[in-house]
């Protein structure tokens, strides 16, 4: 039981110091910026999106009034 305590606590001081680490990293990549690139390649797609069906209008998105044409390409 003893060893099993002190592996134990060996263990849960490795992970702390660890998350210490990790903490004070001062490394510019992390969620934050990950999450940012994601955020700007959703709104550059809708815009594109946008413009293609500004341009083309019910040929980009299929329509409702048109359920054949879509059921061709399906």
């Amino acid at each position: 039981m003893k060893k099993f305590m002190k592996n134990a606590c060996c263990t849960i001081t490795l992970k702390a110091m660890n998350l210490r680490e990790k903490l004070c990293e001062k490394r510019a990549e992390g969620y934050v910026d990950t999450a940012i690139k994601i955020l700007i390649a959703v709104v550059l797609g809708a815009l594109l999106l946008a413009g293609l069906y500004a341009l083309f209008s019910d040929t980009v998105l299929f329509s409702l009034r048109y359920i054949h044409d879509r059921d061709c390409y399906a």
